[in-house]
C-alpha cells in the first residue's frame, strides 16, 4: 500500500485503524504496528498516525483519544461516519469535541444514505467547526453513482475540506488519489483538498481558506 500510495504521488500517508466495537484497537497496539509498518516501509513515504474513531468511542478517556489524534496533532481526530441512519445526537458529539479544543474530521459522510438525500445535514455540522473528508473512490465514481453525487454535491457546495484514500488492503479500495484529483476538475480546489488542507493538519498551521472557483470566461459572440 505504501509503495501504490507512492507512486500515485502521496508524500505523506495516516495510518488511521478503525477504533470501534468489533475492531477494538488500543492506542498501545496502534502504536506498536505503526512503528512496524514504518520499518517495514522504510524511505518509501513518511507515516504519520491515527485512528477512525466510532461515535460510541469518543466516550473514551481524553487521553486515550489524544493518542489517536489525527496525524499525531492533538487538535484532530478522525471520526466515522455510521454507514446507516443518522443520529439525531451527532452535531452535538462533535460539538463536545469543539468545546475541548479538538477538531473533528468526519470521515465519509457521502457513503450514508440520509446524507446522500440529504446533504444540508452537513451544513450545521460544517458551521460548527468539523472539517468532512470524502473518499477518493466515492470522488472519482468506484463507490457507485449515489457516493458520487453525494461526493461531488458537498465539494460543490463548500461541505468538504479533504479527499483521503480510505484504503484498506492492496486489493480493497486502490489508492486512487491522482483519479480523484482528476474528478474534482478544478486544480486548485484539488489541490487544497488534497495537499493544502492535509499539509496544515500535518504542520499544525491554519488552514487555508478554500479556492474561489474560477468560473470560464463567457464570449459573446454576434455580427
Amino acid at each position: 500500500m505504501c509503495r501504490a500510495a507512492a507512486r500515485d504521488g502521496i508524500t505523506v500517508l495516516a495510518a488511521t485503524p478503525h477504533v470501534r466495537r468489533d475492531y477494538p484497537t488500543t492506542p498501545a497496539q496502534m502504536e506498536q504496528r505503526l512503528e512496524e509498518v514504518r520499518a517495514a516501509a522504510g524511505d518509501v513515504l513518511r507515516l504519520v498516525p491515527g485512528g477512525e474513531i466510532d461515535l460510541a468511542e469518543l466516550a473514551r478517556p481524553r487521553a486515550e483519544l489524544a493518542r489517536f489524534a489525527l496525524a499525531g496533532n492533538p487538535r484532530y481526530l478522525l471520526v466515522e461516519t455510521p454507514y446507516a441512519g443518522w443520529p439525531l445526537d451527532l452535531p452535538d458529539r462533535l460539538f463536545q469535541l469543539r468545546t475541548r479544543g479538538v477538531t473533528p474530521v468526519l470521515a465519509h459522510p457521502e457513503r450514508n444514505a440520509d446524507v446522500q438525500r440529504r446533504p444540508e445535514l452537513l451544513e450545521p455540522i460544517v458551521s460548527g467547526g468539523t472539517l468532512v473528508q470524502v473518499t477518493a473512490a466515492a470522488v472519482d465514481g468506484r463507490l457507485g453513482r449515489a457516493a458520487k453525487g453525494c461526493a461531488t454535491t458537498l465539494i460543490e457546495r463548500g461541505l468538504a475540506h479533504m479527499i483521503a484514500s480510505d484504503g484498506h488492503a492492496p486489493s480493497v479500495r486502490a489508492i486512487g488519489m491522482s483519479s480523484a484529483v482528476a474528478a474534482v476538475g478544478d486544480e486548485r480546489l484539488a489541490r487544497w483538498l488534497t495537499d493544502d488542507v492535509p499539509r496544515a493538519i500535518v504542520d499544525d498551521e491554519r488552514i487555508p481558506p478554500r479556492p474561489v472557483a474560477v468560473r470560464p470566461r463567457r464570449r459573446w459572440f454576434g455580427r
